[in-house]
Protein backbone atom coordinates (compact mmCIF):
# COMPACT_ATOMS: atom_id res chain seq x y z
CA UNK A 1 0.00 0.00 0.00
CA UNK A 2 1.44 3.20 -0.84
CA UNK A 3 1.61 6.17 1.99
CA UNK A 4 2.02 9.39 0.47
CA UNK A 5 0.72 12.69 1.94
CA UNK A 6 -2.35 11.95 3.95
CA UNK A 7 -5.71 14.43 2.45
CA UNK A 8 -8.12 16.17 4.71
CA UNK A 9 -10.95 14.47 5.96
CA UNK A 10 -12.78 17.27 4.54
CA UNK A 11 -11.62 16.93 1.52
CA UNK A 12 -12.73 13.26 0.73
CA UNK A 13 -14.45 12.51 -2.50
CA UNK A 14 -16.23 9.85 -4.43
CA UNK A 15 -13.72 7.11 -5.85
CA UNK A 16 -13.24 3.71 -7.31
CA UNK A 17 -10.97 3.17 -4.73
CA UNK A 18 -9.46 4.53 -1.28
CA UNK A 19 -6.61 3.79 1.32
CA UNK A 20 -6.91 4.93 4.51
CA UNK A 21 -4.29 4.65 7.77
CA UNK A 22 -5.34 4.72 11.50
CA UNK A 23 -3.66 3.88 14.43
CA UNK A 24 -5.15 2.06 17.99
CA UNK A 25 -5.86 3.77 21.01
CA UNK A 26 -6.01 2.86 24.76
CA UNK A 27 -8.82 4.02 27.09
CA UNK A 28 -7.62 6.28 30.14
CA UNK A 29 -11.00 6.38 31.08
CA UNK A 30 -12.61 2.61 29.76
CA UNK A 31 -15.23 1.94 27.81
CA UNK A 32 -16.75 -1.61 29.50
CA UNK A 33 -20.10 -2.66 28.34
CA UNK A 34 -22.77 -1.79 26.02
CA UNK A 35 -26.63 0.04 26.66
CA UNK A 36 -27.53 -1.06 22.61
CA UNK A 37 -25.88 -3.89 21.43
CA UNK A 38 -26.97 -3.09 17.80
CA UNK A 39 -26.53 0.86 17.84
CA UNK A 40 -23.16 0.03 19.56
CA UNK A 41 -23.93 3.11 22.43
CA UNK A 42 -21.68 2.60 25.16
CA UNK A 43 -22.61 2.51 28.77
CA UNK A 44 -20.30 5.22 29.98
CA UNK A 45 -18.92 8.11 28.31
CA UNK A 46 -14.56 7.09 27.96
CA UNK A 47 -11.46 9.23 27.34
CA UNK A 48 -8.45 7.77 25.56
CA UNK A 49 -4.90 8.54 23.69
CA UNK A 50 -4.41 7.54 20.21
CA UNK A 51 -1.14 5.91 19.93
CA UNK A 52 1.72 6.50 17.25
CA UNK A 53 2.40 2.93 16.76
CA UNK A 54 0.61 -0.43 15.51
CA UNK A 55 -1.16 1.59 12.34
CA UNK A 56 -3.47 -0.29 10.08
CA UNK A 57 -3.62 0.31 6.25
CA UNK A 58 -6.97 -0.39 4.60
CA UNK A 59 -8.10 -0.23 1.06
CA UNK A 60 -11.21 -0.41 -0.71
CA UNK A 61 -11.95 -0.76 -3.77
CA UNK A 62 -15.27 -0.83 -5.87
CA UNK A 63 -15.85 -4.35 -7.61
CA UNK A 64 -19.81 -3.58 -9.64
CA UNK A 65 -18.58 -6.98 -11.51
CA UNK A 66 -18.74 -9.21 -8.55
CA UNK A 67 -21.33 -10.94 -6.54
CA UNK A 68 -19.61 -10.33 -3.15
CA UNK A 69 -17.10 -8.70 -1.41
CA UNK A 70 -13.51 -9.80 -1.31
CA UNK A 71 -11.58 -9.22 2.45
CA UNK A 72 -8.23 -9.68 2.41
CA UNK A 73 -6.32 -9.67 5.89
CA UNK A 74 -2.26 -9.40 5.89
CA UNK A 75 -2.49 -10.99 2.84
CA UNK A 76 -4.76 -13.45 3.76
CA UNK A 77 -8.38 -14.11 2.72
CA UNK A 78 -10.54 -13.72 6.34
CA UNK A 79 -12.89 -15.92 7.23
CA UNK A 80 -14.59 -16.54 10.22
CA UNK A 81 -16.40 -13.65 12.50
CA UNK A 82 -13.59 -11.08 10.80
CA UNK A 83 -14.79 -11.33 7.30
CA UNK A 84 -18.63 -11.16 8.89
CA UNK A 85 -17.66 -8.08 10.76
CA UNK A 86 -16.37 -6.04 7.57
CA UNK A 87 -19.30 -7.20 5.51
CA UNK A 88 -21.75 -5.94 7.70
CA UNK A 89 -19.95 -3.28 8.35
CA UNK A 90 -20.00 -2.27 4.46
CA UNK A 91 -23.56 -3.38 3.94
CA UNK A 92 -23.68 -0.20 6.51
CA UNK A 93 -22.07 2.26 4.50
CA UNK A 94 -23.78 1.00 0.83
CA UNK A 95 -26.94 1.37 2.38
CA UNK A 96 -26.20 5.00 3.87
CA UNK A 97 -24.62 5.52 0.33
CA UNK A 98 -27.69 3.86 -1.64
CA UNK A 99 -25.06 1.86 -4.17
CA UNK A 100 -25.24 -2.23 -3.53
CA UNK A 101 -21.96 -2.56 -5.17
CA UNK A 102 -19.63 -5.10 -3.93
CA UNK A 103 -16.17 -3.98 -2.66
CA UNK A 104 -12.39 -5.51 -2.18
CA UNK A 105 -11.28 -4.90 0.99
CA UNK A 106 -7.03 -5.24 1.74
CA UNK A 107 -5.91 -4.93 5.48
CA UNK A 108 -2.58 -4.71 6.69
CA UNK A 109 -2.41 -4.36 10.67
CA UNK A 110 0.56 -4.45 12.21
CA UNK A 111 -0.87 -4.66 16.31
CA UNK A 112 -1.84 -8.46 17.27
CA UNK A 113 -5.70 -8.92 16.78
CA UNK A 114 -7.99 -10.00 20.07
CA UNK A 115 -4.67 -9.53 22.38
CA UNK A 116 -6.50 -6.42 23.86
CA UNK A 117 -4.23 -3.81 22.16
CA UNK A 118 -7.06 -2.30 20.14
CA UNK A 119 -7.00 -3.87 16.80
CA UNK A 120 -10.40 -3.14 16.11
CA UNK A 121 -9.76 0.56 16.93
CA UNK A 122 -7.35 1.46 14.48
CA UNK A 123 -8.86 -1.14 12.23
CA UNK A 124 -12.49 -0.02 11.84
CA UNK A 125 -11.39 3.54 11.83
CA UNK A 126 -9.26 2.79 8.97
CA UNK A 127 -12.59 0.88 6.76
CA UNK A 128 -14.30 3.81 8.00
CA UNK A 129 -12.13 6.12 6.29
CA UNK A 130 -11.33 4.21 3.28
CA UNK A 131 -15.39 2.96 2.77
CA UNK A 132 -16.48 6.33 3.00
CA UNK A 133 -14.29 7.90 0.25
CA UNK A 134 -14.76 4.95 -1.91
CA UNK A 135 -18.88 5.19 -1.49
CA UNK A 136 -19.00 8.91 -1.54
CA UNK A 137 -20.61 9.20 1.77
CA UNK A 138 -18.82 12.73 2.05
CA UNK A 139 -18.87 12.30 6.05
CA UNK A 140 -16.65 15.08 8.25
CA UNK A 141 -14.64 13.80 11.37
CA UNK A 142 -17.54 13.83 13.48
CA UNK A 143 -19.69 11.90 10.73
CA UNK A 144 -16.65 9.10 10.54
CA UNK A 145 -16.73 8.74 14.38
CA UNK A 146 -20.46 7.98 14.52
CA UNK A 147 -19.77 5.46 11.34
CA UNK A 148 -16.35 4.11 12.92
CA UNK A 149 -18.26 3.05 15.92
CA UNK A 150 -20.71 0.99 14.69
CA UNK A 151 -17.73 -1.61 13.37
CA UNK A 152 -15.99 -1.47 17.05
CA UNK A 153 -17.32 1.24 19.08
CA UNK A 154 -13.51 2.14 20.42
CA UNK A 155 -12.51 2.93 16.61
CA UNK A 156 -14.81 6.06 16.97
CA UNK A 157 -12.10 7.44 19.11
CA UNK A 158 -9.01 6.38 16.43
CA UNK A 159 -10.45 8.99 14.04
CA UNK A 160 -9.09 11.56 15.82
CA UNK A 161 -5.18 12.09 17.26
CA UNK A 162 -4.10 12.99 20.43
CA UNK A 163 -6.76 12.56 23.24
CA UNK A 164 -10.42 11.83 22.58
CA UNK A 165 -13.87 11.41 24.73
CA UNK A 166 -16.33 9.46 23.28
CA UNK A 167 -19.78 10.67 24.18
CA UNK A 168 -21.94 7.31 25.25
CA UNK A 169 -25.05 9.57 23.93
CA UNK A 170 -29.10 9.00 24.77
CA UNK A 171 -29.62 5.73 24.88
CA UNK A 172 -33.15 6.15 26.18
CA UNK A 173 -33.69 7.89 23.07
CA UNK A 174 -35.56 7.06 19.29
CA UNK A 175 -32.65 5.18 17.49
CA UNK A 176 -31.57 8.05 15.62
CA UNK A 177 -31.61 10.44 18.10
CA UNK A 178 -29.45 7.86 20.34
CA UNK A 179 -26.90 7.28 17.43
CA UNK A 180 -26.76 11.10 16.39
CA UNK A 181 -25.11 11.76 19.78
CA UNK A 182 -22.60 8.68 20.33
CA UNK A 183 -19.72 10.23 18.88
CA UNK A 184 -16.14 11.13 20.22
CA UNK A 185 -14.18 14.27 19.63
CA UNK A 186 -10.88 16.08 20.91
CA UNK A 187 -9.77 16.72 24.03
CA UNK A 188 -6.95 19.44 24.43
CA UNK A 189 -4.02 18.53 26.73
CA UNK A 190 -1.89 21.11 25.63
CA UNK A 191 1.36 21.17 27.77
CA UNK A 192 1.09 17.42 28.53
CA UNK A 193 4.02 15.20 27.08
CA UNK A 194 3.48 11.97 28.05
CA UNK A 195 4.72 8.66 26.57
CA UNK A 196 2.95 5.09 27.02
CA UNK A 197 5.29 2.02 27.44
CA UNK A 198 3.50 -1.16 26.23
CA UNK A 199 4.24 -4.48 27.29
CA UNK A 200 3.18 -7.21 25.10
CA UNK A 201 3.12 -10.30 27.35
CA UNK A 202 1.01 -12.45 25.83
CA UNK A 203 0.19 -11.67 21.83
CA UNK A 204 -2.37 -14.18 21.19
CA UNK A 205 -6.18 -13.85 21.07
CA UNK A 206 -7.52 -14.10 23.89
CA UNK A 207 -9.79 -17.13 25.54
CA UNK A 208 -13.05 -15.00 25.78
CA UNK A 209 -14.30 -12.12 23.28
CA UNK A 210 -14.09 -8.85 24.48
CA UNK A 211 -17.66 -8.77 23.86
CA UNK A 212 -18.52 -11.55 25.56
CA UNK A 213 -16.88 -10.59 28.85
CA UNK A 214 -18.47 -7.51 28.75
CA UNK A 215 -22.01 -8.88 28.19
CA UNK A 216 -21.03 -11.25 31.11
CA UNK A 217 -19.86 -8.28 33.33
CA UNK A 218 -23.01 -6.51 32.85
CA UNK A 219 -25.18 -9.02 33.21
CA UNK A 220 -23.74 -10.99 36.23
CA UNK A 221 -21.19 -9.06 38.29
CA UNK A 222 -22.42 -6.89 41.68
CA UNK A 223 -19.43 -4.46 41.51
CA UNK A 224 -20.20 -3.23 37.49
CA UNK A 225 -22.87 -0.48 38.21
CA UNK A 226 -21.21 0.84 40.98
CA UNK A 227 -17.89 0.94 38.86
CA UNK A 228 -20.06 2.36 35.94
CA UNK A 229 -21.49 5.11 38.57
CA UNK A 230 -17.68 6.05 39.73
CA UNK A 231 -16.54 6.07 36.15
CA UNK A 232 -18.02 9.39 35.44
CA UNK A 233 -16.68 10.86 38.34
CA UNK A 234 -13.12 9.55 36.96
CA UNK A 235 -14.07 11.28 33.53
CA UNK A 236 -14.64 14.53 35.31
CA UNK A 237 -11.33 14.10 37.53
CA UNK A 238 -9.20 13.01 34.05
CA UNK A 239 -10.11 15.76 31.69
CA UNK A 240 -9.41 18.42 35.03
CA UNK A 241 -6.09 16.75 34.98
CA UNK A 242 -5.78 17.00 31.21
CA UNK A 243 -6.31 20.63 31.58
CA UNK A 244 -3.99 21.55 33.81
CA UNK A 245 -1.05 18.71 32.11
CA UNK A 246 -1.19 17.17 35.30
CA UNK A 247 0.71 13.69 34.63
CA UNK A 248 0.62 12.02 38.12
CA UNK A 249 -3.19 12.81 38.13
CA UNK A 250 -3.50 11.24 35.04
CA UNK A 251 -1.93 8.55 36.01
CA UNK A 252 -3.72 7.81 38.90
CA UNK A 253 -7.27 8.05 37.92
CA UNK A 254 -6.31 5.87 34.78
CA UNK A 255 -4.66 3.36 36.99
CA UNK A 256 -7.91 2.99 39.27
CA UNK A 257 -9.99 3.36 36.30
CA UNK A 258 -8.68 0.22 34.53
CA UNK A 259 -8.75 -1.72 38.12
CA UNK A 260 -11.68 -1.26 38.79
CA UNK A 261 -12.97 -2.56 35.19
CA UNK A 262 -10.57 -5.60 36.08
CA UNK A 263 -12.24 -6.00 39.87
CA UNK A 264 -15.78 -5.89 37.90
CA UNK A 265 -14.60 -8.75 35.75
CA UNK A 266 -13.31 -11.08 38.32
CA UNK A 267 -16.46 -10.24 40.02
CA UNK A 268 -18.64 -12.11 37.21
CA UNK A 269 -20.12 -15.44 37.15
CA UNK A 270 -17.82 -17.23 36.09
CA UNK A 271 -15.51 -14.51 36.28
CA UNK A 272 -13.47 -12.82 33.29
CA UNK A 273 -9.27 -13.12 34.04
CA UNK A 274 -7.49 -11.52 31.80
CA UNK A 275 -4.55 -10.60 34.08
CA UNK A 276 -1.98 -13.28 33.81
CA UNK A 277 1.11 -14.02 36.48
CA UNK A 278 3.33 -11.84 33.92
CA UNK A 279 0.90 -8.69 33.73
CA UNK A 280 0.94 -9.06 37.56
CA UNK A 281 4.86 -9.08 37.60
CA UNK A 282 4.81 -6.09 35.26
CA UNK A 283 2.41 -4.17 37.56
CA UNK A 284 4.55 -4.98 40.16
CA UNK A 285 7.60 -3.59 38.48
CA UNK A 286 5.81 -0.37 37.90
CA UNK A 287 4.91 0.30 41.65
CA UNK A 288 8.48 -0.28 42.30
CA UNK A 289 9.42 2.42 39.76
CA UNK A 290 6.73 4.34 41.93
CA UNK A 291 8.78 3.90 44.83
CA UNK A 292 11.81 4.73 43.42
CA UNK A 293 10.38 8.37 42.55
CA UNK A 294 9.41 8.02 38.55
CA UNK A 295 5.67 8.50 37.97
CA UNK A 296 4.53 5.20 36.32
CA UNK A 297 1.21 4.64 36.12
CA UNK A 298 -0.56 1.09 34.71
CA UNK A 299 -3.58 0.64 32.63
CA UNK A 300 -5.29 -2.15 30.85
CA UNK A 301 -7.56 -3.55 28.60
CA UNK A 302 -9.49 -6.43 27.73
CA UNK A 303 -6.35 -8.89 27.84
CA UNK A 304 -2.84 -9.77 29.59
CA UNK A 305 -1.10 -6.83 27.82
CA UNK A 306 0.21 -4.20 30.25
CA UNK A 307 0.60 -0.29 29.61
CA UNK A 308 2.17 2.18 31.13
CA UNK A 309 1.97 5.91 31.37
CA UNK A 310 4.69 7.72 32.20
CA UNK A 311 7.02 11.62 31.18
CA UNK A 312 8.07 11.44 27.95
CA UNK A 313 11.57 12.02 29.89
CA UNK A 314 11.08 8.73 31.45
CA UNK A 315 10.71 6.48 28.30
CA UNK A 316 13.95 5.13 28.58
CA UNK A 317 13.80 3.94 32.32
CA UNK A 318 10.75 2.87 32.15
CA UNK A 319 11.02 1.09 29.45
CA UNK A 320 14.11 -0.46 30.93
CA UNK A 321 12.20 -1.99 33.96
CA UNK A 322 9.22 -3.33 32.31
CA UNK A 323 11.06 -5.13 29.38
CA UNK A 324 13.13 -6.62 32.59
CA UNK A 325 9.89 -7.63 34.01
CA UNK A 326 8.18 -8.76 30.99
CA UNK A 327 10.79 -11.77 29.97
CA UNK A 328 10.02 -12.80 26.76
CA UNK A 329 7.69 -10.76 25.91
CA UNK A 330 8.30 -7.30 23.86
CA UNK A 331 8.39 -3.67 25.01
CA UNK A 332 7.35 -0.52 22.99
CA UNK A 333 6.77 2.70 22.84
CA UNK A 334 4.13 4.95 21.93
CA UNK A 335 3.62 8.74 22.10
CA UNK A 336 0.18 10.47 21.42
CA UNK A 337 -0.25 9.98 17.63
CA UNK A 338 -1.90 11.16 14.49
CA UNK A 339 -5.78 10.27 13.53
CA UNK A 340 -7.99 8.23 10.87
CA UNK A 341 -6.71 9.85 7.73
CA UNK A 342 -6.82 9.17 4.08
CA UNK A 343 -3.77 8.95 1.74
CA UNK A 344 -3.22 9.64 -1.82
CA UNK A 345 -4.14 7.08 -4.24
CA UNK A 346 -2.22 9.09 -6.76
CA UNK A 347 -5.23 8.43 -9.41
Amino acid sequence: MRTEQPTPLADVRETAAATAVAHPNIALIKYWGKSDEKLFLPRTDSLSMTLSVFPTATRVRLAPDAEQDTVVFNGLPATGEAERRIVAFLDLVRERAGRPVRAVVDTENTVPTGAGLASSASGFAALAVAASAAYGLGLDARGLSRLARRGSGSASRSIFGGFAVWHAGTPDAGPEEADARSYAEPVDAAGLDPALVVAVVNAGPKEVSSRTAMRRTMDTSPLYEPWAESSKADLADMRAALKRADLEAVGEIAERNALGMHATMLAARPAVRYMSPASLTVIDSVLQLRRDGVPAYVTMDAGPNVKVLCRRVDTDRVASVVREAAAGGSVHVAVPGPGARLLDEGV
